[in-house]
């Protein structure tokens, strides 16, 4: 008998009856699970508010439970139900696989209260942990709450310390010079740590403890640049000393360093206790949207968005987010919408054109996105980046000698860029201009960054144009092999591999390109799968 593929909402479900074991004893009475699977398929469909009725009700009914507890806990961290999360980790707290985040609750909660003594506890909680790199730089905290000297609770930060504990006890440790008036010394700290490649995050707070301190020049100073969050925050920001913001900040600045891994849960809950520690922390506001989004949470990311004040520095930021996130859930229209909004805005610059004119381009309204550039470029003539889109942008609408010049411009600032020398390289190659000249900037660009699979391809790709198929063909494998899912390489491969009588390797190229090629692009492929390469 053949064997039968299982739905893959029956096997959702079959898997959620399967661990009802862990949930219920033999015997039971299993009706009571039926809020539960109803927080399950709600939790799956994005419904977070269903879901939540449904763990809390869950919870009630199998109150020892530590399944619906974890799962309890995890959507009222992204929600932001503190009840719910508190109740579940009360459960979790009594069992053995207790996630190691779970003392991260308490802490927030004792740093909104300024409890130093229930900030130690969460910290000694924590100190088995991996997160246990925050308790100096906690300890620290609570040691000048209590007008205690907390140099020497960061003192305490042995020499064979991780790299990362004494970073963050450093870093600590320069807020709190500034926080107890030694600001020269704690300025001089700050510097250091930029030398060595410290987060802006860290400027950012030393700028507001500065201003709360009254210290306004020193903190402009800190926020010198065009940046549209310091250029907000050089209004004045101040902030004070407090356990929640030195608890915030901690857990902001773990939650930044995760933000570009694949680690949704833990930065959801530590960008979560970011902000019930300290609820003005519009940063933590943005890294906790950009976790949820990742955790495909899109509608729950724009809430979150939703209630970051207007007025607030990270305004202009929070924008620039909601129309990725728009992007990333599909809605394109909307995130053009938007785009254009802020871009028309009366107080618009460069942050805001640039987010325009890529979501332009992203939707293949090339011409469109030319003006926008141009403005970016008219802004920074000598910005080779700004040439190399707006030239980017002229080649796509079809204006190529336009796009030609600003291409060389980009080169012309930045002869060691790879990728100005790629575009204009490739573009030319593509076209049958000047070809050796072209193919040995793409040699340049290849040898600059010999790990990108789109230079490769470039590279290898002009040598098939120039005959040369010997270099042109571990190119372009490398390049396929590198990125497997670019139907532009894929279809270049094929090209090849007909070209050099392996008509079987090629057509399976092209069904691949085919998988994730445009639909401009899938009439010309199938022709090619079908017919072969066309004759010249």
């Amino acid at each position: 008998m053949e064997a039968r593929t299982i739905p893959i909402c029956k096997r959702l479900f079959l898997a959620s009856v399967l661990s009802l074991g862990a949930i219920a004893p033999a015997g039971a009475d299993t009706s009571r699970i039926a809020d539960y699977l109803k927080a399950r398929a709600a939790d799956a469909d994005g419904n977070s508010a269903l879901a939540v009725a449904g763990y809390a009700s869950a919870l009630d009914d199998m109150p020892a439970s530590p399944v619906v507890a974890i799962r309890a806990y995890r959507q009222a961290l992204a929600t932001g139900d503190i009840a719910l999360a508190s109740r579940a980790a009360a459960v979790l707290r009594a069992s053995a696989d207790a996630p190691a985040d779970l003392p991260l609750l308490p802490l927030a909660l004792a740093a909104a209260r300024n409890d130093p003594v229930g900030v130690e506890a969460a910290t000694k909680s924590l100190a088995s942990t991996p997160l246990g790199v925050m308790a100096p730089s906690l300890r620290a905290w609570t040691a000048f709450v209590r007008g205690e000297d907390p140099a020497a609770r960061i003192g305490m930060v042995a020499t064979g310390k991780d790299a990362v504990t004494q970073r963050l006890a450093a870093e600590t440790a320069a807020l709190l010079q500034i926080a107890r008036g030694d600001v020269d010394k704690g300025l001089a700290t700050v510097q250091t740590l930029r030398e060595t490649g410290s987060p802006i995050d860290l400027r950012l707070s030393a700028a507001q403890l500065l201003f709360g301190n009254g210290h306004a020049d020193a903190a402009r100073g800190l926020l010198a640049g065009g940046d549209p969050v310091f250029a907000a925050l050089r209004r004045g920001t101040p902030a004070k000393a407090t356990l929640g913001f030195g608890v915030s900040r901690l857990l902001g600045r773990i939650a930044s360093d995760l933000a570009e891994q694949d680690a949704a849960t833990l930065s959801i809950a530590l960008s979560r206790t970011a902000l019930i520690a300290n609820p003005a922390n519009d940063r933590a506001r943005l890294l906790l949207a950009s976790a949820l989004a990742k955790d495909d949470a899109p509608d729950r990311a724009l809430a979150t968005l939703d209630a970051m004040p207007p007025d607030s520095p990270f305004a202009p930021t929070a924008l620039a987010a909601r129309i990725a996130i728009l992007a990333g859930a599909g809605r394109e229209a909307d995130a053009l919408a938007l785009a254009r909004q802020g871009a028309e805005g009366s107080g618009a610059g460069t942050g805001d054109w640039q987010t325009y004119a890529d979501r332009l381009t992203a939707a293949g309204r090339h011409a469109e996105a030319v003006p926008w550039y141009r403005r970016i470029r008219d802004t920074d003539p000598d910005e080779w980046t700004a040439w190399l889109q707006y030239g980017g942008a002229l080649e796509q609408s079809g204006d190529w000698p336009a796009g030609r010049k600003a291409l060389q411009k980009a080169v012309e600032l930045a002869p060691s860029e790879p990728l100005a020398l790629n575009y204009l390289g490739y573009a030319q190659a593509q076209r049958g201009i000047d070809v050796t000249a072209s193919t040995a900037m793409l040699q340049r660009a290849h040898a600059l960054k010999p790990d990108d699979g789109s230079i490769t391809d470039s590279l290898g790709w002009a040598y098939f144009i120039n005959g040369d198929m010997a270099r042109a063909l571990p190119l372009l494998e490398r390049a396929a092999a590198s990125d497997p899912i670019n139907a532009e390489i894929g279809e270049h491969l094929g090209d090849l591999y007909w070209t050099i009588g392996r008509h079987y390797e090629a057509r399976y190229a092209w069904r691949a390109a085919a998988l994730t090629a445009p639909a401009a692009d899938q009439a010309r492929l199938s022709t090619r799968i079908v017919q072969g390469l066309p004759a010249k």
